[in-house]
This record gives structure tokens, C-alpha cells and sequence, in this order.
């Protein structure tokens, strides 16, 4: 049994089966819709939450995860003797880390390490279960730090999203504000760079953007011995489930794929439609 326990935030949005599996600790981020209070993927999930805005009048925002939310989990996994680290959403998206940072303070003795993944959806996701995999087989809170800090460095994400709305409107938008009022039938891909969003370029339809995203990674993993894939998806699992297998085809040298979705904070930044690919090369 690992002594590691590890910590991420919802916005990996890492599968159900692989939470549990790993025993990764998800500290959820806050939805806050009208008068409600929600927390990302347990008091709403993802088909809800697009149903949901579909017909909304008042739009939702974001919170980070609580301090107090922090300062439980680590009480929690203290208690069972676990050393922990968590691989949390980038400091430039989120101010997550803010919090675990100040949770960190109530436990000045305690074994707990906190790294900066610069990424989010399964960038982030990758890289905490390539180190609970690695906590799994015994890894110490150093090992898995330090395979965390390397790991991340051979991690990156490409979409595309329907339209720059809810990334202007959420203040995520980062280098992709040079495409802002450019025509409506042309789609932006985007990446996360440096921990944040970043523009790569413009193309004219939903086809051509998904073929592009493909060229793209192609691009970025060539020489790889080995990918692994995941999708990110906001409401859009048909072309989701189809860019999957085409980058799989094209790539050939896929040796893990992970069918993903985006949390609901997440798609309220990224918006519907949005599709893309993370990956993690070695």
C-alpha cells in the first residue's frame, strides 16, 4: 500500500474508474449559479450543467476550491498516516494553489508538497496518474514530486472552441484575446502555454479545425517513443469520440488513450462545443 496520497482538483477531470482505482483525492471547485453554490462534479455533472446553460437566463461563475476544503482532505489523509502531494490546475487559471497554500499553514510539520502543474483538464491529469501509478509501487513523496516536476514538462493540450465568449467573459483568455472579433465562422485553436491559454491560430470550419488539431500534435510529439491521449470535450462527445480515433490512426505510436470530458467549471470558461486533445509524450 502506497504512503503517498495524492491530491488533485476537479478541473483534471481524471475518469471515475481511475479516481478510485489510484485513490487520487479530488478537491472539487465551486460552481456559483445564481443563488446556488455547487461543487464541480459532485453537486453537478457535466450533462446537467449543459442542459442547464442551454436554457439559462443568469450565466454561471467560478470559485477556486475552498481553504477549508484543503485543510479537511489533509486532516483526513494526516490521520490515516499518509504523506501527501498535490498536482493542482495552473496558478495562472485558478487560484487554487492560493488555498492549498494557506491550508498548508495549519500543518507546518506535516509532510504535504504542493506542485504547480502549469496545465489543466487531462495536462493535468496525466501527470497525477503517471505519479499515483508510481505512489502505487512504493514511490516516496520526493520520487513522486520530483517525477510530478518532470512529467509536466512533457505534457500539453490543443482545442478548439466554438466561440472566445466564455473565455473573454471569465477573464481566462490569456494570448487568445488577439483573436477576439474576428468573423464568426472562423474557429480558434487554442493551447495551454506557460499555464495558460494561448493562441496558435485560425481556421474556417469545425472540420478543418479538428484535422488541424491532429497536424498540430503531430507536430509536437514527433520523435516520441511513446503518446498518450485523452480527449477534452464541452457537450461535444460525437467529435470527441471521432478526433480520438483519428489521432490514434494517424498517430500510430498511441500507447494509452483516455476518453475525457471537462468539468463543469471548466465549461463554463471553455464554453460548448469545445473539443480538443491533451497529451503526454516520452
Amino acid at each position: 500500500m502506497s504512503n503517498v496520497a495524492i491530491i488533485t482538483d476537479s478541473t483534471a477531470y481524471l475518469p471515475d474508474e481511475i479516481v478510485d482505482q489510484y485513490k487520487i483525492s479530488v478537491a472539487p471547485q465551486v460552481l456559483i449559479w445564481g443563488e446556488e453554490t455547487l461543487r464541480d462534479g459532485v453537486d453537478i455533472q457535466p450533462t446537467e450543467f449543459y442542459n442547464r446553460l442551454s436554457t439559462a437566463d443568469v450565466m454561471p461563475t467560478t470559485s477556486q476550491v475552498a481553504i477549508k476544503d484543503f485543510k479537511e482532505l489533509f486532516e483526513k489523509l494526516l490521520e490515516e498516516g499518509k504523506d501527501i502531494l498535490a498536482i493542482l490546475v495552473s496558478d495562472k487559471l485558478s487560484g487554487t494553489i492560493s488555498s492549498a497554500t494557506q491550508a498548508l499553514e495549519f500543518f507546518p510539520d506535516a509532510k504535504i508538497e504542493i506542485v504547480n502543474s502549469y496545465g489543466v483538464a487531462m495536462m493535468l491529469g496525466f501527470v497525477v496518474l503517471e505519479v499515483a501509478r508510481a505512489a502505487e509501487k512504493g514511490a516516496s513523496l520526493a520520487e513522486c514530486k520530483m517525477l510530478a516536476e518532470e512529467l509536466k514538462q512533457r505534457t500539453g493540450v490543443v482545442f478548439a472552441v466554438d466561440t472566445l465568449e466564455f473565455l473573454h467573459r471569465g477573464g481566462r483568455i490569456g494570448g487568445a484575446s488577439r483573436f477576439l472579433g474576428t468573423a464568426l465562422q472562423l474557429k480558434p485553436i487554442l493551447e495551454v502555454r506557460d499555464g495558460q491559454v494561448e493562441a496558435i491560430e485560425r481556421v474556417r470550419t469545425k472540420i478543418k479545425a479538428h484535422k488541424r488539431l491532429i497536424e498540430i500534435l503531430e507536430e509536437r510529439t514527433r520523435g516520441s517513443q511513446s503518446i498518450k491521449l485523452a480527449t477534452l470535450h464541452a457537450s461535444a462527445y460525437d467529435d470527441a469520440r471521432a478526433l480520438l480515433e483519428a489521432a490514434q490512426a494517424h498517430l500510430g505510436n498511441v500507447d494509452e488513450t483516455i476518453f475525457s470530458e471537462v468539468s463543469p467549471v471548466v465549461g463554463t470558461h471553455a464554453g460548448p462545443g469545445t473539443v480538443g486533445l491533451a497529451y503526454m509524450i516520452s
